[in-house]
């Protein structure tokens, strides 16, 4: 019996089409061009490509959209596989790192690093920090903070004194002011992040594990 290279899954969103992973890309362009002439379909439908551990180019990418979307009321939406290519691979391990820096951090003064830093000592009123990932200060924050810079919006920042001028999360900014009874009535140990509505947020260190419980990555202990 012939192994059957595509599965066709229907979905709310449309279809989803796995295709074989270890056959060649002859044969399974060869039987996509077959499984969409099949069948009767009506209207607009939206269609997933899942390409499993298959590496595609872009060039072949362009190819099977274009296979499918012969069958003129198929849209191709998205293409999805569980490789990554040796670009997205050097970026993800950029953002994953996590560097220390000691010394005081002096106004007019900027420490830029893709991923997440540890700041052992103050930052300085116009001091500036700037992280792709989490920034954690074991000092005096007086001065301008940006975690997730390149957008993500998960990530945190956290000070054992908690007075900065601007703390700013992925996209989102606030300057602080008097406005900000929680930080005039809590300065030690705060952390803040971006909680509902996109607003910046604040809390007591000790609450990092309920507001972001994915960020501890420890595996030990017992």
């Amino acid at each position: 019996m012939k192994k059957q290279l595509i599965h066709i899954k229907g979905t709310k969103d449309g279809l989803v089409l796995r295709l074989d992973d270890q056959c060649s890309f002859t044969e399974l362009v060869e039987e996509l061009g077959k499984k969409v002439t099949d069948g009767h379909l009506d209207g607009k439908i939206d269609v997933q490509l899942h390409l499993g551990k298959r590496y595609c180019t872009q060039e072949q990418k362009d190819q099977l959209t274009e296979i499918v979307e012969r069958q003129q009321k198929l849209c191709v939406k998205k293409i999805q596989s569980d490789v990554i290519t040796l670009e997205e691979s050097h970026k993800l391990l950029e953002t994953s790192r996590f560097e220390t820096y000691v010394g005081i951090v002096r106004s007019g003064q900027t420490i830029r690093v893709t991923g997440d830093i540890l700041v052992l000592g103050d930052v300085n009123p116009n001091g500036r920090i700037e992280a792709g990932g989490n920034v954690h200060i074991a000092g005096k924050l007086k001065g301008i903070v940006h975690a997730g810079m390149d957008g993500n919006e998960q990530a945190i920042v956290s000070a054992s004194h908690f007075e900065p001028t601007h703390i700013l999360i992925g996209n989102y900014v606030e300057v602080m002011t008097n406005e900000s009874q929680y930080i005039l009535d809590n300065t030690d140990q705060i952390f803040a992040y971006l909680g509902e509505n996109n607003v910046i947020a604040y809390d007591r260190i000790q609450e990092i594990r309920n507001v972001r419980p994915n960020l501890s990555t420890f595996k030990g202990g017992s």
